[in-house]
């Protein structure tokens, strides 16, 4: 699967699947991860130390394999945009979006780079091309892309509807620890007020045929939200799948000998 494809997926109203990379840095674990069920990664330079030539080995090795990498920037901004879909990101996740300005930097950023300055402000603005021969040049080029933006907070979800009106969103993020924290109850899944919210987001977005990412660590929670229509599935990340599976095997290794004694 590369970006369109996925993209298409998404498009006629179908899953994909995919997790949050926190912690693997080395090149070396990418053919482990493209045989376990995975569509798509979120890798994470927003809280994970990364340099940017990590990250670029990192999505060189990504694109040999069937698994689409998408990269959370650390801020909105349209450097980082360009600068990780220039290393090879095929997807870009800009976290805690809360206006129409932030969405169209992002969006102009990935989706008609390298378009710049009053010119690509003025095409997402108002659909203007500089010329048909550089819109289908632009298209083809950057045709991959997968533009995520992060609604993370209440300030955001009250601006939802103007944000979806941007051209060019993909998927909308939502980031379980910020926004429960927005609503004054830190990690605290199972409110009312958080489940509320959430399930808000997604049906508005899914009203604009916008799919939303809910990020959530266990499966429970995950199946949760899939049944109340999240479809850009986000779960877990490399260092809890790592944690729990060396938990659950050596605690039952464990259980065993003990057993003998």
């Amino acid at each position: 699967m590369n970006g369109a494809e996925l993209k298409a997926t998404l498009k006629s109203g179908g899953r994909v699947f995919g997790t949050m990379i926190s912690v693997s840095r080395n090149p070396r674990w990418i053919p482990v991860l493209d045989g376990v069920g995975l569509d798509f990664v979120v890798i994470d330079t927003e809280h994970g130390p990364r340099s940017r030539g990590e990250l670029a080995d990192f999505l060189t090795m990504f694109n040999t394999t069937g698994v689409v990498p998408i990269v959370r920037i650390p801020t909105p901004d349209s450097h980082y945009v360009t600068m990780i879909v220039d290393a090879g990101a095929q997807g870009v996740l800009a976290p805690y979006c809360e206006t129409v300005d932030q969405v169209k930097e992002v969006v102009g950023a990935a989706k008609w780079r390298p378009l710049k300055g009053e010119a690509v402000r003025r095409l997402v603005d108002t659909g203007e091309h500089i010329s048909e021969d550089t819109r289908a040049y632009l298209e083809e080029r950057n045709r991959n892309n997968i533009v995520i933006i992060g609604i993370e907070s209440v300030a955001a979800v009250k601006n939802l509807e103007n944000i979806l009106n941007v051209d060019g969103i993909d998927g909308i993020f939502v980031g379980p620890n910020d926004m429960s924290i927005s609503l004054g109850i830190p990690d605290q899944y199972h409110r009312p007020e958080y489940q509320e919210t959430v399930k808000r987001v997604i049906d508005t977005s899914e009203a604009h045929g916008i799919p939303v990412l809910v990020h959530h660590q266990t499966p429970d929670l995950s199946t949760y939200w899939i049944e109340q229509g999240a479809r850009f599935v986000l779960h877990g990340t490399d260092r809890r799948a790592l944690a729990e599976g060396f938990r659950a095997d050596f605690t039952r290794l464990r259980d065993f000998a003990e057993g003998l004694e």
